[in-house]
């Protein structure tokens, strides 16, 4: 799910171990971030109406960042939405490619309840699955191969820089040969964009690049390991 760069994302993990709570890190208090609680349902209503009422100013970059996929609009593509909250971008992805499958993962319960409502017009086409990015064991609940992953304001979440850098290397590991994968996130608050890069080569994904960057928000294109023939 997506959110205005300066915001923070429904929970896509955890709390990395050791990492502070989201409202108690330096990021947090400088973009004024509130308390979240992803498991108070009250909470979570309130969270899904006040970014609803600010989702088309967003979708647009969701779908940009879904085109820089390049794949064809009629495949029937196995999708992974990391951290995807109440379905905001697979929404778009089922939009843009109708014959996908997608698994969707979120880190709240309530969330994943959303996103089915939500996605009900493609119900046969979803898969949610309950995993938190710290337990080494979510890419397993995930399954995978993969024709696609994408993730929108989630990963930074996990605020630790060895979490991120271990759930890019499940990442890696969950997609096909050359498969894109499409980040959309907060760099700045774990090294920086080009740190993220350096980390999403070191685990694996290839070919990576910066697809776009407002100095805050960027969108990271990467790929998965070359078959070896």
């Amino acid at each position: 799910m997506t959110v205005t760069p300066d915001d923070d994302k429904p929970a896509a993990a955890g709390r990395a171990p050791h990492a502070p709570a989201h409202s108690d890190d330096a990021h947090g208090r400088a973009h004024g971030h509130e308390d979240h609680d992803w498991h108070s349902q009250s909470y979570v209503d309130y969270w899904i109406t006040r970014d609803e009422a600010r989702a088309e100013s967003r979708r647009l970059r969701i779908r940009e960042m879904i085109a820089l996929a390049k794949l064809p609009p009629d495949a029937a593509l196995a999708v992974l939405d990391v951290g995807g909250g109440y379905g905001f971008v697979t929404e778009e992805v089922v939009r843009a490619f109708p014959r996908a499958c997608v698994t969707l993962q979120d880190y709240s319960q309530l969330m994943l309840d959303r996103a089915r409502e939500r996605l009900d017009e493609w119900s046969g086409q979803m898969r949610y699955v309950l995993a938190d990015l710290t337990d080494p064991a979510w890419s397993l609940r995930v399954s995978g191969p993969f024709d696609l992953i994408v993730s929108a304001i989630a990963i930074h979440n996990l605020r630790d820089r060895g979490a991120i850098a271990a759930c890019y290397r499940a990442i890696a590991g969950l997609l096909k040969p050359g498969a894109p994968f499409l980040d959309y996130d907060l760099f700045a608050p774990a090294g920086g964009i080009d740190t993220h890069i350096a980390m999403m080569q070191e685990a694996g994904l290839t070919r990576v690049s910066r697809a776009w960057d407002d100095g805050h928000a960027a969108i990271i294109v990467a790929h998965g390991r070359r078959a070896v023939p």
